[in-house]
């Protein structure tokens, strides 16, 4: 099994729209309350142009998790903040068939790599809710440390919910950055 990472694209947009309605109660825990037309061909499609034009301007990575060709998942570093943070946010899920496969944990690493040695950032953070041990786990394993908890932090599965606060600093960073 070998799993990739790569740029979104707008051809995504109907086998994201599949992925997601066949993954949607197992996601429903762990995501925001979304529209009905987030599940359709048109609003992937949506989706897929708004993150590109995040890409385009430099404040996020919006990428696709594969096994092969096949896409699995979706793994984002958003927020990416230059000057003397140098930092992004990440986040990611993993279709409930590759679940528990270290899919997410070669994705997350995969990231990672990319934001320190491509982008030259200094600190990649996340955040997973208190009771999403498995997620906390696929972070640990990627040298992520928790540093803190946030209370009622995003609003997941129609609720305020409060989340752990995770990071990983780029040990070989540029210094100079900024």
């Amino acid at each position: 099994m070998t799993v990739r990472i790569r740029l979104t694209r707008p051809a995504d947009a109907p086998l994201f729209a599949a992925l997601l309605i066949a993954n949607r109660e197992f996601l429903a825990p762990w995501d925001l309350v979304r529209e009905e037309s987030y599940y359709t061909e048109a609003g992937q499609r949506g989706f897929i142009d708004a993150a590109l034009e995040r890409y385009r301007s430099g404040a996020a990575l919006p990428y696709v998790i594969t096994i092969g060709d096949r896409p699995v998942g979706r793994i984002t570093l958003s927020g990416i903040v230059r000057g003397p943070l140098q930092s992004g946010n990440l986040g990611y899920w993993v279709s409930q068939t590759e679940n528990r496969r270290g899919v997410a944990t070669a994705a997350v690493g995969l990231m990672v790599r990319t934001a320190f040695a491509d982008l030259r950032l200094h600190r990649v953070q996340a955040e997973t809710m208190v009771h999403n041990h498995a997620s906390q786990r696929v972070l640990e394993r990627n040298g992520f440390v928790r540093y803190g908890l946030a209370p009622a932090y995003l609003k997941i599965a129609g609720r305020w919910q409060d989340h752990v606060m995770f990071q990983v600093i780029n040990s070989d960073g540029d210094d100079t950055a900024g």
